[in-house]
């Protein structure tokens, strides 16, 4: 468990939205060179996307120029810090609200009338993509919500902190959705659904004792449930996805405020 003496307390959002972005141009141009005949990752993910790593490496680099002596110790002791989940509900939200809302968006477009193949998943896909996504959300959240998120809401509030990192967070994953032959339009829909992601994350962190384990497994299930809908996801709509996250943000703020996403208004 990192204590307030191990973080630094001069963090710079800048430096770090800059430093995640640097470390992943490396895999942005190998992506590129390497187009369609380099396929060794699981899902037919582009080489790019091994920049999952990169804002845990961009934490780890500043953590350890800012604070020399454990800081670095600390802050990867974060993806263990489930102790700080004091009241287990939570866990309902953050394994399962991913998964709903997947069901949701198959179930509306087989009502519109769109043919959608049976459910074909295996238990050996859904755990082998599970570590494979849990590895991956590691390397972002110990950066994106162990790291700059905190900073950035106390000084500007739960619900502008968010916005800020959710857009940084989706211009990141602009390239790698070309990359991998993505239209505009979905890419578009996409970023959004992204925004919406991290509204919601930094309310399961706030309310969660800023546990950046919750967010691990938060982001293993946004990655993993479009893998339940049929023939691994290749049926996702973020449009859909964009509007029901939307509509869950908009609970979010009813009940909880925006200010921190923690006061619950009917306490």
């Amino acid at each position: 468990m990192i204590t307030d003496n191990s973080v630094p307390k001069n963090k710079s959002p800048l430096k770090f939205f800059l430093l995640v972005f640097v470390l992943s141009i490396p895999f942005w141009v190998l992506g590129g060179l390497a187009g369609d005949l380099l396929k060794i990752l699981p899902a037919k993910l582009p080489i790019s996307a091994l920049m999952t790593f990169c804002p845990l490496l961009a934490a780890t680099i500043l953590v350890y120029k800012e604070r020399k002596t454990g800081g670095v110790k600390g802050l990867l002791k974060l993806t263990c810090d489930f102790e700080k989940i004091k009241d287990k509900k939570w866990y309902i939200p953050i394994v399962f609200l991913m998964p709903v809302i997947t069901v949701l968006s198959y179930w509306y477009r087989s009502m519109m009338g769109t043919m959608l193949p049976e459910a074909q998943t295996s238990l050996v896909s859904i755990f082998f993509f599970f570590f494979v996504f849990f590895i991956g959300a590691i390397g972002e959240e110990v950066g994106w919500s162990g790291y700059i998120t905190d900073p950035l809401q106390k000084k500007y509030g739960a619900f502008k902190a968010s916005i800020v990192v959710g857009v940084i967070w989706a211009i990141w994953h602009v390239i790698p959705y070309y990359q991998m032959h993505y239209t505009t339009n979905w890419i578009v829909w996409q970023c959004m659904a992204t925004v919406f992601l991290r509204i919601i994350m930094v309310w399961l962190f706030n309310n969660t004792g800023k546990s950046v384990f919750a967010m691990v497994l938060f982001h293993t299930m946004i990655n993993l449930s479009p893998f339940l809908i049929p023939n691994n996801g290749s049926n996702y709509d973020p449009f859909i996805f964009a509007i029901l996250l939307m509509l869950t943000v908009a609970i979010v703020i009813y009940f909880w405020g925006s200010k921190t996403f923690a006061q619950y208004r009917f306490i």
